[in-house]
């Protein structure tokens, strides 16, 4: 998924990523505890979830986390400080790949002793001192054993099986898109009718019959028709108001409302004597 435009919002990055996450746990059948996966998310900038999340996010997050492997999917969150990942979602990660980390400032050097500690101890090293000396490839390595048990930290290089620095180029997108099984399902783009634009064309047309009906001769009383037939009709049956009518309501409603405040500031006024 080509997030790179959609990350410069990462509350909606995050969002979008929590519903993916939710419907694929919600959707996918049980399968157990597969040897391995059949889909795996890599979450690059990871910290782009977690920043000013609220708890109830953070909360979601660690739950499908726990239990969406179940359904045979990977999720591995890569980012440059493993303070970036909450303590909670954390602790629900089986395989852990750290590379070197410098420890210039006391945040660094906390992260450091964090990343240190969670992993299996290894007798022949001490993790704190070898993370921070770990050269361009290496990595301090430890896995999920057979039966679900961390195995002891390694210091190893890593070979991806092929890798690059850098995004794909347009024709390799391309490539891959054309070879996709869903290529030319969504490639059109269709602007089906909103509801917005059903709604508004029922109100057009139900406005259409009144309009019609607003031109069948109403006269105002006192403006040229005969003041002693009442208003009109309209079509839907119900008895319309006249201008006259609705100025002599609102002039009405106006005064009543002036007395009141004048009533309940001379009853204020009367208590406080």
């Amino acid at each position: 998924l080509a997030a790179d435009k959609l990350m410069m919002n990462p509350r909606l990055y995050a969002t979008f990523l929590l519903w993916l996450l939710s419907e694929l746990f919600e959707e996918l059948p049980e399968v157990g505890d597969p040897e391995k996966p059949k889909l795996v998310f890599f979450f690059d900038e990871a910290h782009l979830l977690f920043n000013d999340a609220p708890k109830v996010l953070i909360e979601r997050v660690e739950q499908v986390v726990r239990l969406i492997r179940s359904k045979g999917v990977g999720v591995y969150f890569v980012t440059q400080n493993p303070l970036d990942v909450p303590e909670t979602v954390l602790a629900q990660l089986g395989n852990r790949v750290q590379h070197a980390l410098r420890a210039y400032t006391p945040r660094e050097q906390k992260a450091v002793q964090t990343a240190a500690s969670t992993f299996r101890p290894n007798p022949a090293f001490d993790c704190a001192t070898v993370i921070t000396t770990l050269g361009t490839g290496e990595a301090l390595v430890s896995m999920l054993e057979g039966k679900g048990a961390p195995s002891i930290v390694e210091r190893t290089l890593i070979r991806p099986p092929s890798g690059r620095i850098g995004p794909v180029t347009d024709g390799e997108r391309q490539a891959i898109i054309n070879g996709s099984p869903v290529a030319g399902v969504y490639d059109q783009t269709i602007d089906r009718e909103s509801a917005y634009e059903i709604l508004t064309e029922r109100a057009r047309k139900a406005a259409a019959p009144q309009s019609e009906s607003a031109g069948d001769g109403w006269t105002l009383p006192g403006f040229g028709g005969d003041s002693s037939k009442p208003a009109s009709r309209g079509r839907s049956g119900y008895q319309r108001e006249t201008i006259l009518e609705a100025t002599m309501k609102s002039m009405a409603r106006t005064v009543a409302t002036q007395v009141g405040r004048a009533l309940v500031r001379g009853i204020l006024g009367s208590l406080k004597r």
